[in-house]
């Protein structure tokens, strides 16, 4: 699980993120909205362990995986690729790229992808290997709707497999319902909603969280 309570993160005086407290049990699916500058990225970069809060506290079940937003290649392969740091899981990684239909690409070089196969090539790297806690920056922003709907299934059958957590930010709001079964919506730093994502969708409880659902990309 992850809990973060009384959280900070200020930039050149200016406050980014500001959380009382936000926790997800172990095994739940938390999806992460708000407007660009909300505060998601800072807040998985934090529970990753990459940025410091100015303030507060974090916990997190190590292993910590994290894909981040802009996803990239490593020199060689799809296939190698998908191995590093997991040599001797190469049947994990043939059977994860043939779910997401990158199997007939495994020999190409890897820098090659296009921008929605090297979204899916970054998440097998990830997903060949069991964690804890497994956060997702936009993980499907670069796919099509077809390879929006792998990359979900995958996800879910490895939240089922390995019991993690996951702490996902969209800009979609099918992502949200499909593949989470809490969602916070996050404005200038702080929580505006927080709840099941069909009844925050349907039912926002303030203004401005109406208006910004209202304008959300369907």
């Amino acid at each position: 699980m992850f809990e973060v309570r009384n959280l900070k993160k200020v930039y050149r005086e200016r406050v980014v993120l500001e959380i009382e407290h936000l926790s997800l049990p172990q095994g739940e699916t938390l999806a992460l909205a708000g407007a660009n500058g909300s505060g998601k990225t800072t807040l998985l970069r934090i529970l990753a362990g990459n940025l410091k809060p100015t303030e507060g506290e974090t916990r997190t079940a190590p292993p910590v995986l994290c894909l981040p937003q802009r996803c990239y290649a490593f020199r060689g392969t799809v296939l190698d690729n998908v191995l590093l740091g997991a040599r001797d899981k190469k049947d994990e990684a043939l059977a994860l790229l043939e779910e997401t239909e990158l199997l007939a690409l495994k020999d190409k070089k890897a820098a090659s992808l296009s921008g929605g196969e090297l979204q899916k090539l970054a998440a097998c790297r990830l997903l060949v290997s069991p964690c804890k806690l497994l956060l997702l920056d936009e993980p499907t922003s670069a796919c099509d709707a077809a390879g929006t709907k792998l990359v979900l299934s995958l996800l879910s059958r490895y939240r089922e497999k390995t019991g993690c957590t996951v702490v996902l930010s969209t800009h979609t709001p099918a992502v949200a319902t499909q593949a989470a079964n809490r969602l916070v919506i996050l404005n200038n730093g702080k929580i505006e909603a927080d709840g099941d994502p069909q009844t925050v969708l349907r039912a926002p409880e303030s203004d401005w969280a109406k208006e910004f659902i209202a304008g959300w990309r369907i």
